[in-house]
């Protein structure tokens, strides 16, 4: 029992910690004059690379109908554009060279490390980060098997 106790309150503690990340993301979507989902579109285009809509709708975990809106509010800043993937029947959504450069300076502001994390020792950081490295690889691990 001792076990599902630590691990319950480690998720209350990771979901505090992500409910302050979050106001750090929607502070930037703000000053960008972005919605919260408008920036996650725009943090998840890869540079070259096209995006199927309906693949964001999963990222976004949305309906497909919701994706449409917030896509058609990107092209209309020239962040992005719609673009045919190799099956004709699918849509894909791209970064224009603006929406790249938003990207490229908005993810330099995301992974800047909050002040509380600042506060810890150096040794600590490096145990958070090796233990959310062991995180990551754990949920990889199940999402594959």
């Amino acid at each position: 029992m001792a076990k599902a106790k630590e691990a319950n309150e480690a998720a209350e503690l990771m979901f505090a910690l992500f409910h302050e990340y979050k106001r750090g993301m929607q502070a930037l979507a703000k000053d960008q004059g972005l919605t919260q989902q408008q920036l996650v579109t725009l943090w998840s285009l890869s540079p070259g690379q096209g995006l199927a809509m309906s693949a964001l709708a999963e990222i976004l975990m949305c309906d497909a109908s919701n994706v449409t809106g917030i896509v058609d509010k990107l092209e209309a800043r020239g962040l992005a554009k719609r673009t045919q993937a190799e099956d004709r029947r699918v849509k894909a959504l791209t970064l224009t060279p603006e929406g790249e450069a938003l990207r490229v300076e908005m993810r330099a502001r995301m992974v800047q490390p909050p002040r509380w994390l600042l506060r810890l020792s150096r040794d600590d950081q490096r145990a958070l980060r090796d233990i959310l490295r062991r995180a990551v690889a754990a949920n990889e691990a199940q999402a594959e098997g």
